[in-house]
This record gives C-alpha cells, structure tokens and sequence, in this order.
C-alpha cells in the first residue's frame, strides 16, 4: 500500500511541480487531513469533506479531488468562531446568530482557499475549485467533524483551522483523495 507522502509526491510528479515545504493530505474517506513539512507528518486533523460523492465538477457539491494549492488566507486576527460570509467577516460568532441562521453550516474562524494545479481536472472550465470557492475553513458543526458535512468544502474545529492557519502559506499545495 502506497505511504501518504508517496501520494504526494506522485501527485505532484504527474502535474510536473515539485512538493511545496508545507503540504497537506486530504484523505476523505478516512475524514482527516495531514500536514507534511518538509516530507515529515507534523500533525493530523480530523475533518469533513461533502455530503455528496467527491466531484471536480461545477455544481455538484462534491469536494474535488486532485492536487491543489492555497490561492488565499482569509481571516488573520479574527476571533475564534467569527462568520464569513463572501469571505468578509460579519462581527459575530456564530452563537450571536438567530437560531435559524445555524441550521446550515457556516464559514467560520479562517479561510484557506483553493485553487486546482490539474489543468481539466480542477483548474479551468467547469472544473475549477477556485471558481467554485472550494475552502478549508471552521464550522460551527464542530460536533459533527468526522461525518460528510459539507456541500464541498473541507471543513475542521475551529481550534484546528487557526492553529493550521498559522502554519501554511499561499501557495502551500494540497492534495484531495479518496
């Protein structure tokens, strides 16, 4: 069985780009994400990935697979369980919101945006993940991690997505899988 930074490095090799210092490995039908530096797993989260199949394509909701990179890092400063929404902080925790505005998930704590490295397969058309706002970002379902959750985007505690947050970069690479 291939070995997680195997994976990677295939990824990578395939798309013709070298593995960035930082790198994290999602892997959706485990439900975690780990963070690589320098080859070296520095730590593992537990996360949720789409309520529907993983798809590439625009519109399905699923969480696209494949090798991509972090195009944006939305949200320094900001409280633990601040709302986002279009990416811009609305001054509340998502406790302070009317009990109907929780029902869905919510964009909260910080935002690492996505976007494909695979030219037609998550970059470009109908398949591209930063066109799609494809996010790692906080949830206020954090008792829900761990259960396909998402309509895409992988979500984490929000203790977890600050304490990612500080550790990567734009440009930090990120692989999807099964």
């Amino acid at each position: 069985m291939e070995k997680p930074w195997e994976r990677v490095t295939k990824a990578c090799a395939a798309a013709g780009i070298k593995p960035s210092a930082r790198v994290l490995l999602v892997t959706i039908g485990t439900g975690t994400m780990q963070f690589f530096r320098h080859g070296e797993v520095v730590k593992s989260y537990p996360i949720s990935s789409s309520r529907r199949p993983p798809s590439n394509v625009k519109g399905s909701l699923g969480t696209p697979r494949g090798l991509h990179e972090i195009t944006e890092r939305i949200g320094a400063g900001q409280p633990i369980g601040m709302v986002f929404k279009g990416r811009v902080p609305v001054g509340r925790h998502f406790r302070e919101l009317p009990e109907n505005a929780t029902d869905t998930n919510l964009i909260t704590s910080r935002i690492l945006w996505l976007g494909g490295l695979e030219d037609g397969v998550n970059r470009g058309g109908d398949v591209d993940t930063r066109d799609r706002y494809v996010y790692i970002h906080g949830t206020n379902h954090e008792d829900r991690i761990g259960e396909p959750l998402s309509a895409g985007c992988v979500l984490m505690r929000n203790l977890d997505i600050i304490e990612l947050y500080e550790e990567v970069r734009a440009g930090d690479q990120v692989l999807i899988v099964d």
